[in-house]
């Protein structure tokens, strides 16, 4: 009886993470998201990342809840119309509505600084 239980558990619980996963898209090299960006706080400076490297807000990287790390998207500002490539490295962000969180370098080259926020198209470059 309590391996049934177990047993019904289990599945329930497998059940309900595929059930979440559904309704996320996949996307491949040329699949386009779009949402809105933003960008890391200075202060993040040196933490580490989901992926496990530190977090150089110098350099060309960003936040991505479901991209493989080491994928390389294209980022276009839908008001300015600037577009960076960066590597995806850690998950975020985790404030709906948002798709990508950027450095504040990978910001600065979009025009993204001053707003704090924009809509963005997510153009995957390059799967890992």
């Amino acid at each position: 009886m309590i391996q049934h239980a177990r047993n019904v558990a289990l599945g329930a619980g497998l059940l309900l993470s595929l059930a979440g996963c559904a309704g996320h898209q996949v996307l491949d090299a040329g699949s386009v998201e779009r949402g809105e960006a933003s960008y890391y706080a200075e202060r993040y400076n040196g933490r580490t990342t989901a992926s496990g490297e530190r977090l150089d807000t110098a350099a060309l990287t960003a936040a991505h809840r479901r991209l493989p790390f080491g994928t390389r998207v294209e980022v276009t500002n839908l008001d300015t119309d600037q577009s960076v490539e960066v590597r995806i490295n850690d998950r975020g962000p985790f404030t709906r509505g948002r798709i990508i969180d950027l450095t504040p370098a990978a910001a600065r080259r979009i025009g993204l600084t001053e707003s704090g926020v924009a809509p963005v198209a997510v153009q995957v470059t390059q799967r890992p």
